[in-house]
């Protein structure tokens, strides 16, 4: 396939406005009718992963830019494990990954934003959420009891709350944007029932049992919950300068291969340059110094 036709055929899963979003328009065990499998994916992801590498350095050199990427799936939605092939090439340095878990005590005792806050990765970084501040209108819509623990005042809860946080989620990715940070979103999208037989292989298989909770199943009951949820997250908040991608994820070498051409396509559109280099003068001065310095 053509690198245009490539080009063409992920851009299908970018969702920039989210007015009139529909889940059920994306199928999650789709390949975009391309006419190689996954021995040739997996060949032009090494490709993809290289050209990244190649593109972060840049990134790093340049200093003005940093790009953000949240990860969210449903429980086996593949977020560690397409992280961890995207970025296999690139220079640690240039990464930062944060795992967000439920918030302690004294993160219960910011805003909601706080703690995303302290992780923004740094001009001329890429930065990983695996999970993020959409937790925040996803399981929070499924488990109010998580914003009792907010502690947030009465009054503030009213019929306006969830419009209000999607509110301050978009002017908060907005001031992000205008402050130099690119932000892409990527749902992993699998089906039920690829769901169903990650979750049997992690009991089946010992060594990934530990990744394994009874709660995994408390929360794959409220399926049709979540897929609502993450609907209106993305309706809400998808944006031309802060789009999502609806990533099919039912075949990983392809959610893989979306994911990092996604990455690609955004960091060939900075227009990234190394700084001015010294004169040639100045370089050659530099070169006879360091050759008569034996």
């Amino acid at each position: 396939m053509a690198e245009h036709d490539l080009k063409a055929l992920f851009r299908r899963y970018r969702i920039g406005k989210g007015g009139g979003f529909r889940l059920a328009g994306h199928d999650p065990g789709g390949k975009g009718g391309v006419d190689f499998g996954k021995a040739a994916g997996e060949a032009m992801l090494a490709l993809g992963v290289e050209r990244l590498s190649e593109l972060q350095q840049l990134l790093y050199a340049d200093g003005r830019w940093s790009v953000l990427a949240v990860f969210q799936a449903m429980d086996g939605g593949g977020k560690d494990g397409t992280i961890r092939q995207v970025m296999s090439g690139v220079n640690p340095q240039g990464v930062s990954v944060h795992a967000f878990k439920q918030p302690g005590p004294v993160e219960l005792g910011h805003d909601f934003l706080w703690r995303i806050h302290q992780a923004l990765p740094l001009r001329g970084q890429i930065g990983i959420f695996n999970r993020s501040h959409y937790e925040e209108v996803l399981v929070t819509r499924l488990h109010p009891e998580l914003i009792d623990g907010q502690k947030i005042p009465g009054a503030l809860r009213g019929d306006q709350f969830w419009k209000h946080r999607y509110q301050d989620i978009r002017a908060f990715e907005r001031y992000l944007g205008r402050q130099g940070t690119v932000v892409l979103k990527f749902f992993l999208h699998i089906s039920k029932e690829e769901q169903r037989q990650r979750l049997l292989a992690r009991l089946d298989d010992p060594s990934k049992n530990w990744k394994f909770s009874p709660g995994d199943l408390k929360e794959r009951a409220l399926w049709d919950g979540y897929q609502d949820a993450y609907e209106e997250a993305i309706r809400q908040t998808a944006r031309p300068k802060a789009p999502w991608f609806v990533v099919p994820a039912d075949h990983k070498w392809f959610a893989h291969l979306v994911v990092v051409q996604a990455m690609i396509e955004t960091l060939e559109g900075l227009s990234l340059r190394p700084p001015t280099p010294a004169t040639r003068k100045e370089l050659e001065q530099s070169r006879h110094a360091l050759q008569q310095d034996t």
